[in-house]
């Protein structure tokens, strides 16, 4: 068989990387369920008119088809036109949403769930942005309301897992928040009234730059040189305390732009950046240019960057929604955050920032003397196992040094010796007696560790 291509787009770890993705996980997981959110896992496939209706566009989800459908028999024809309605989710809101229509009356409200899945999204692949990947999502959603401190509570649940993270080498994160009714309110303040081409033309500011951005607010938003300038100038203001209420505030007198809606939004900002300061100071920054193109987004919205790697983009982001979930009768309103763990993972390995202290979980190797006693090696290894110790058997009953040799190609950091009845540190050369009843390896050596690059 030839040597098969790679797919671009699609990662697949070593040993070692994916060693990091499930420390990445576990901590995420811990902190979400410390925090009271349950896990929940939804189907992979959604239909197609759901899909679409978070506003993706229809090159970027994958159908889903069988091979042979043109030759299904007429029985068969309810059931392939079904299947050509559906396609795989491209994030984790939508199917969200949709769980929580289907099971509103089994679940209780506020609701809080975290979710832990692959997404395929068809996008040109490059760094850190893949076709395939992991998410990691926490939402809360209420019934016909949502008290406005869950929206101060989900970055900072996140901020905490990130916190968390630090200590295996990953960089300090800076949470970036706003609220879209700040900006809203300022817009129409100015008297503009498509406020959601003001939104999308603000989102694109660091991809684009200011004099782009003018031009769109002009074609697409009707603004005026002046009215740019003022949107331009609410964008630039960024800072992590209170402060920067006061300075929007001063901006919205100096163009006429003061509304309720813009009062109602500075209130709301800082009252999330006077958490901040308490359990995360200096991790969430207040940048009035975040916008989150989406049109779905009612109140705060986030992304997250990696300090010293900003140019990777947003490794989560999300904010608060309204009407995405909704029957026609009782709506739904939710506020939620993604993390991107695979974008997240891919930079601590291409960065080198992290390392595992080995590449299997096996803590002790048995050795085997020879064929007909593999049987003793066997119950040491089992009555190890019991108490919890990863050990495997040697492959073979070979000579005591390359059994030894196996296990430092291996990573495994200590050899039992059954016939007498010791154990072998083969780092550091110590052999010790040792009761498979009893015996327990350092804390640090029980299982692979991710640790900060020296």
């Amino acid at each position: 068989m030839a040597r098969p291509t790679p797919l671009s787009g699609f990662p697949e770890w070593l040993p070692a990387g994916r060693i990091v993705e499930q420390h990445v996980l576990d901590v995420l997981r811990d902190t979400f369920e410390l925090h009271g959110y349950v896990g929940i896992e939804t189907r992979a496939v959604e239909p197609l008119d759901q899909l679409l209706r978070k506003g993706e566009t229809s090159k970027e989800i994958y159908l889903l088809r069988r091979l042979q459908e043109d030759d299904e028999r007429p029985a068969d024809r309810g059931h392939r036109e079904t299947e050509q309605g559906l396609g795989l989710h491209f994030d984790l809101t939508v199917p969200f949403a949709r769980y929580v229509l289907e099971n509103a009356g089994r679940l209780t409200f506020p609701f809080k769930r975290y979710q832990i899945q692959k997404v395929w999204r068809g996008e040109r692949p490059q760094d850190g942005r893949f076709r395939e990947f992991a998410q990691a999502d926490i939402d809360v959603v209420g019934l016909g309301d949502l008290p406005y401190h869950y929206e101060v509570e989900v970055p900072l649940v996140v901020a905490e897992a990130f916190g968390r993270l630090r200590s295996i080498g990953m960089p300090p994160v800076q949470v970036l928040v706003n609220n879209r009714k700040v900006v809203e309110g300022f817009a129409r303040g100015l008297g503009l009234d498509d406020v959601d081409a003001v939104l999308r033309s603000v989102d694109k500011l660091d991809k684009v730059g200011p004099e782009v951005v003018a031009e769109l607010l002009a074609a697409e938003a009707d603004a005026t040189t002046v009215q740019a300038e003022a949107v331009l100038a609410l964008a630039a203001v960024r800072g992590s305390d209170t402060a920067v209420v006061d300075d929007v505030r001063a901006l919205a007198a100096a163009h006429g732009a003061g509304s309720e809606l813009l009062e109602v939004g500075l209130a709301e900002l800082a009252q999330l950046l006077e958490a901040a300061a308490v359990t995360a100071p200096g991790t969430l920054v207040a940048d009035l240019k975040i916008a989150r193109g989406l049109d779905y987004y009612t109140g705060s919205v986030y992304e997250t960057v990696l300090v010293g790697h900003e140019h990777l983009g947003s490794i989560c982001s999300g904010g608060r929604y309204d009407s995405l979930a909704s029957d026609g009768a009782t709506t739904y309103p939710g506020v939620g955050i993604s993390v991107g763990v695979s974008r997240l993972v891919s930079r601590l390995l291409s960065a080198e920032l992290v390392t595992v202290t080995r590449t299997v979980p096996s803590a002790v190797l048995v050795a085997v003397t020879d064929e007909a006693g593999r049987a003793d090696s066997d119950r040491i290894a089992a009555a190890l196992r019991a108490r919890g110790i990863p050990t495997e058997v040697a492959p073979t009953a070979a000579k005591f040094g390359k059994q030894i040799r196996h296990a430092d190609r291996r990573g495994i950091p200590f050899v039992w010796f059954p016939d007498s009845g010791e154990v072998k540190d083969i780092r550091s050369g110590e052999q010790v007696p040792a009761d498979p009843d009893s015996w327990d390896p350092p804390a640090d050596d029980l299982r692979p560790r991710v640790v900060p690059t020296s």
